[in-house]
């Protein structure tokens, strides 16, 4: 399931050093994002969605659109495939730790999540079968537990 990208490495003193995008994508912006809820946000957003590619101007600009594009799919589907190893009390901790992150109120996050679902855009094209449905019945329950802990009411199925 995951794609592997062409590593290139250098020696200086002794030391390798890996100059692929995807250890560049890694180092300066992946591993910033403290949450892993976080970074599979982030990397969705990367995503075109009229054409499905990826898109990243500085990645792109030092390895080529080609590369840039292999390492972020790459890497959403490893951030992914790491989200779903999760416990659902793994992925609540996670998902609390990325909502204390956020600037908007909790509450309004909750509730739109309920009303747009926008988490079943963050899976990566790939993903298909038993993975999809895992990934949305846990995000379900994940739902239910903030909406208590938030005091979210259930939407209006009339309005």
């Amino acid at each position: 399931m995951i794609s592997e990208v062409r590593m290139r490495g250098e020696r200086i003193a002794g030391v390798a050093f890996d100059r692929s995008a995807s250890a560049d994508l890694w180092r300066n912006t992946i591993s910033q994002i403290p949450s892993v809820f976080g970074r599979l946000v982030y990397l969705a957003s990367l995503r075109n969605s009229n054409n499905g590619g990826y898109e990243h101007h500085g990645l792109a600009m030092v390895f080529g659109e080609e590369e840039a594009n292999k390492a972020l799919k790459s890497s959403h589907t490893s951030v992914f495939a790491e989200w779903l190893s999760f416990n659902l009390e793994q992925q609540k901790a996670d998902l609390d730790l990325y909502i204390s992150t956020l600037f908007e109120d909790k509450r309004v996050v909750v509730e739109t999540w309920i009303r747009l679902a926008p988490y079943q855009n963050l899976l990566p094209a790939s993903v298909r079968g038993v993975e999809r449905r895992l990934y949305i019945a846990d995000f379900m329950a994940l739902l239910e537990l903030l909406r208590g802990a938030y005091g979210v009411a259930l939407p209006d199925r009339d309005a």
